[in-house]
């Protein structure tokens, strides 16, 4: 089970317990990372700056406003999203590759150009399919959090 820190941001009351609206704040590691300046990473992530991601659970515990609590999800979640946003345009690549190099540049007497173009295309489509089906698990992971403990009061 993966697990991370995250900030109350509301609490409703409801019949089966406290609907609880979570955030915390994506990190990545290159914040400590000694060679962060000559790195291409280091340089994006400061550009693009931090994500907050949001997560929504139901508990029967009271839990204020402000609380740090420590949450858990499963890691099946991650690997799916992983596996989509890495593999679908890959695959998408090579599939126009393959369709481009044995039917439509034979068939049109084009060179590799129409090749390159077609597995460039077949990449963006893949691109798109994959932050389709990545954003639906997204979705349903926000809701498949389980709350592990309450690790502060808010700071006033």
């Amino acid at each position: 089970m993966m697990t991370a820190l995250a900030t109350v941001s509301s609490v409703v009351q409801s019949q089966s317990g406290y609907q609880v609206e979570l955030s915390c704040e994506q990190k990545t590691s290159c914040s400590s990372c000694a060679s962060q300046k000559n790195c291409g990473t280091g340089i994006v992530s400061k550009a693009i700056g931090s994500k907050t991601l949001y997560w929504h659970l139901v508990t029967k515990q009271l839990l204020q406003v402000g609380q740090v609590v420590e949450i858990g999800m499963a890691e099946k979640n991650l690997l799916q999203s992983a596996a989509i946003v890495y593999l679908v345009p890959l695959f998408s690549l090579i599939f126009g590759a393959l369709v481009a190099h044995w039917w439509v540049a034979p068939a049109f007497g084009l060179g590799e150009g129409v090749v390159i173009l077609c597995s460039a295309l077949a990449t963006v489509l893949g691109i798109m399919l994959a932050k389709r089906f990545a954003s639906r698990i997204e979705r349903q992971s926000s809701q498949q959090v389980i709350l592990l403990r309450v690790l502060g009061e808010p700071i006033q």
